[in-house]
């Protein structure tokens, strides 16, 4: 009896090691998008691209970024397995500066959290640079 007992413990414990659980995986296309040099006022929304390359429904819970100029947007509903999905960023092209921003993805995935950034330059094409070389010396534009 107990050798019956002690091998039908030992075979739970073996198919339960075997069994393949299922879990949301989400791959992005990229985790950087590079807005490059962009003018102020210009079109700030990008897209990243993803696919669930798990065996289970991702369920994406939160898209947060590192301050206001840059806002967000989740997916609404699961993405089922070997499906695509899209998270849209606005970043505010009003702002005249160099862009580095973090958006953090929480969701059901293996990888709970994902970071993802965005760079690039907002330049004021109607001011000019100190620095940009002149036609003429300073002497000659008198």
């Amino acid at each position: 009896m107990k050798n019956l007992v002690v091998i039908l413990c030992v075979a739970f414990l073996s198919l339960g090691a075997y069994a393949q659980e299922k879990v949301a995986k989400i791959e992005f296309k990229t985790d950087v998008i590079d807005y490059g040099t962009i003018e102020k006022g210009s079109d700030g929304v990008r897209v990243f691209e993803f696919t669930n390359t798990g065996n289970a429904p991702l369920i994406i819970s939160n898209v947060k970024s590192t301050c206001g100029c840059t806002v967000p947007k989740k997916p609404e509903g699961p993405i089922l397995p070997g499906e695509t999905g899209k998270i849209e960023v606005k970043y505010d092209t009003n702002r005249v500066n160099p862009i580095r921003k973090t958006i953090t993805v929480t969701s059901n995935a293996d990888t709970p959290t994902v970071a993802l950034k965005i760079k690039g330059l907002v330049i004021d094409p109607s001011k000019t640079s100190v620095l940009e070389k002149k036609d003429k010396s300073v002497m000659e534009q008198l």
